[in-house]
C-alpha cells in the first residue's frame, strides 16, 4: 500500500467545494419556491400546496445532510492533511477513510434527493397533461 500524503486529501477538495457550491444552489432555489408557494398558499388553501411543501420540506432537509455530510467530510480532508503533517501516518490513514465515507454518504443522499425531484417533476406533469386532456 502506498503512503498517504498531503496531496491525496488535497485533491478532494477542489471537487467538494464544486458539490458544495451545487448544494447551497439547491438550497437557495428550494428557499425561493417555498417563499412563493407560501405566499400562494396564503391566498388559496389546496392541498396540491400542501403536498409540494411537504416535498420541498424532505428535500431541503435531504440537502440539509448532504450539506453537513459534505461540509465534514472536507474537515476530515484538512484533519487528514494535519495528521499527515505531524507525522501520524496510520491515523491520517483512517481519518481519511472516514471523510471518504462521508463524502459517500452525502452523495447518496443528492441521489436520493434527485429521485425525489424527478418524480415531483413527473406529478406536475402528468398534471398539465391531465389538464390538457379535459379540454
Amino acid at each position: 500500500m502506498e503512503a498517504l500524503t498531503l496531496t491525496t486529501p488535497a485533491l478532494l477538495f477542489s471537487a467538494i467545494s464544486l458539490i458544495m457550491l451545487a448544494y447551497t444552489n439547491r438550497f437557495l432555489a428550494y428557499s425561493a419556491v417555498i417563499r412563493n408557494l407560501h405566499d400562494i398558499y396564503l391566498e388559496r388553501k389546496e392541498a396540491s400546496l400542501i403536498r409540494q411543501i411537504k416535498n420541498l420540506k424532505l428535500r431541503l432537509n435531504l440537502t440539509r445532510w448532504m450539506q453537513i455530510f459534505g461540509i465534514t467530510s472536507l474537515l476530515f480532508c484538512v484533519v487528514t492533511m494535519l495528521l499527515i503533517y505531524i507525522h501520524q501516518q496510520d491515523i491520517a490513514v483512517y481519518v481519511f477513510g472516514l471523510a471518504l465515507i462521508l463524502l459517500i454518504i452525502s452523495l447518496g443522499l443528492l441521489i436520493k434527493e434527485i429521485q425525489i425531484s424527478s418524480q415531483a417533476l413527473q406529478h406536475h406533469i402528468a398534471d398539465i397533461e391531465e389538464h390538457l386532456n379535459t379540454k
